[in-house]
């Protein structure tokens, strides 16, 4: 098929490489422009521009496709589909309209269910037990298309953001090479009205450890927001990022450390305790639990914050 591609991060990345080794012809890719980043905050291009200069795909990179003059490179392109993933902007319904197939997104979630902007991050925090990916005929609506077919993945207790991302990537890869190679076949059923949820975008904010929840909600919430934006707590006015962790049993005053070993710091929580594995010091690396204390020594009855 002739195909324009519009995506823009890692995610996304993988879908194009699949397509074009499958041998469609990506005759356009629209990406967001490129941004600055890293310490010297350079302008960087995305994944997805990378992979499409790479192959001498033209690229196309509109801060927004709302004026005729920002929609024009398209129109003259006889596309059978557009596949779009994680791309991050609207696409109106002139631009919907274009291809002789429509639009087809990738999304990274089980439809209805997270709809919207974090739905990887989203499904991990509410400690649902599997997700997927959902091949949506697209409309003008946020996330709310027809399904063309949903593909299942179980979420495992030691799956953070980073390793379900990867996952679901190489699935949502996948199943966009088999939904375009049995495109005629594939039923398209409307989303059930009930089951919907919204996956708002991350902040920082919501990062904060509060000390008196559950052992299991603050394993959930370290799991989604690894790598970004991290979970964070604060000790002695100094900002510790906690990278990996296990609910256990275990009662001490909220907050505070209950036991210390090679491998952990265990620590009260509002109800049972967190053995925390993995961590790091704000403008530091991150450290194993032994490595920590080596450089930043702790002592059971330690108070952390119990809400920064």
């Amino acid at each position: 098929m002739k195909i324009i591609f519009a995506g823009t991060p890692d995610f996304a990345a993988q879908a194009l490489s699949a397509l074009i080794a499958a041998g469609h012809e990506i005759v356009m890719v629209l990406t967001q422009p490129d941004r600055p980043s890293g310490r010297g905050m350079k302008l960087t291009p995305s994944a997805v521009k990378n992979v499409a200069l790479e192959q001498q795909i033209p690229v196309y990179q509109p801060e927004k496709l709302r004026s005729a003059e920002q929609q024009a490179p398209l129109m003259g392109i006889d596309a059978d589909v557009m596949v779009v993933a994680a791309y991050g902007l609207i696409l109106p319904q002139i631009i919907l309209d274009l291809p002789r197939f429509g639009c087809l997104n990738i999304h990274a979630s089980l439809l209805p269910r997270w709809r919207g902007a974090a739905p990887i991050q989203r499904a991990i925090l509410a400690g649902d037990q599997a997700t997927g990916i959902t091949i949506m005929q697209m409309d003008v609506g946020l996330d709310t298309g027809d399904m063309l077919s949903v593909h299942v993945t179980p979420i495992m207790p030691d799956d953070n953001a980073a390793t379900l991302h990867d996952k679901l990537a190489a699935q949502g890869a996948e199943a966009i090479v088999d939904a375009l190679a049995n495109l005629s076949s594939l039923e398209r059923r409307v989303q059930p009205a009930e089951g919907v949820t919204y996956a708002e975008k991350l902040s920082k904010e919501e990062a904060l450890i509060d000390w008196t929840q559950t052992a299991t909600q603050l394993d959930l919430k370290i799991r989604a927001f690894n790598p970004f934006p991290s979970a964070q707590t604060s000790l002695d006015g100094v900002i510790l990022k906690l990278w990996r962790a296990t609910p256990i049993d275990g009662t001490g005053v909220i907050g505070s450390i209950i036991a210390i070993d090679k491998e952990a710091i265990t620590i009260a929580c509002g109800s049972g305790a967190l053995r925390v594995t993995e961590l790091q010091k704000s403008g530091g690396k991150r450290l194993s639990a032994n490595a920590f204390l080596a450089g930043s020594p702790l002592e059971v009855g330690t108070q952390f914050a119990v809400n920064v």
